[in-house]
């Protein structure tokens, strides 16, 4: 097993392109259980909280998978998936909670999403276009470890792969960030507003960020 990990490692970092994505998006223009895009995180340590922020653009209204981070012990160590229209699901470490339900997303707008989660109180949050969820928790005091494998279009039934097309995501996605921390509630607000942080994502930065396309996804300006 180790070995595998350490191959597929070596050639997930072996091809991977790192660009500054600032104004770009990426397009996954047809619903496929192979089109994908792998991050490369800029640190690999246990993670003892996340904030997780990203905006997408889609007309679907089936269930599809917005992030998914998997460790080899664990297919959904960290996953932001939308069940349908207006409900959203985050499950951390195989124990998922709906976070959202009933405030208006839109279908064919942009969207921006925040999840954070702190593994030391086990409280979980989502925020979708600026509108918060209530607080739930989820398991408490373990926190996320292991080589990450992080994946977007599509989620991971096992370690990077096992991909479900009716699970995958169709539409655009940008601003990606995710921090090993929970971000103050003014940063979120700065993001949901599209006005400039003070940090950038320190696991995954998208004005930074290393990553390999499989499949038919393209990068794109981003079209408002």
């Amino acid at each position: 097993m180790r070995v595998f990990i350490f191959m597929l490692t070596y050639l997930i970092t072996s091809f991977a392109e790192k660009q500054d994505l600032s104004g770009k998006m990426l397009t996954f223009p047809e619903e496929s259980d192979t089109a994908h895009v792998i991050l490369v995180p800029n640190q690999s340590k246990s993670l003892p909280a996340v904030t997780l922020c990203l905006r997408f653009f889609s007309d679907l209204s089936r269930a599809q998978s917005l992030f998914s981070f998997a460790t080899p012990t664990n297919e959904n160590a960290f996953l932001l998936f939308k069940r349908e229209n207006s409900v959203y699901e985050v499950d951390q470490g195989g124990q998922d909670i709906v976070l959202f339900w009933g405030l208006d997303d839109k279908r064919n707008e942009w969207n921006s999403v925040c999840t954070t989660w702190n593994s030391q109180t086990g409280i979980a949050q989502l925020w979708v276009n600026g509108k918060p969820s209530t607080r739930k928790g989820v398991r408490r005091g373990r926190d996320i470890s292991g080589a990450p494998s992080i994946i977007l279009g599509q989620d991971q039934d096992s370690y990077g792969g096992k991909f479900d097309r009716g699970q995958s995501f169709t539409g655009m996605l940008t601003d990606v960030h995710m921090w090993d921390t929970v971000l103050p509630y003014p940063e979120i607000v700065l993001y949901m507003n599209r006005i400039p942080q003070k940090t950038d994502g320190n696991v995954i930065n998208w004005r930074s960020l290393e990553f390999t396309r499989k499949g038919y996804v393209i990068v794109e300006n981003q079209v408002n």
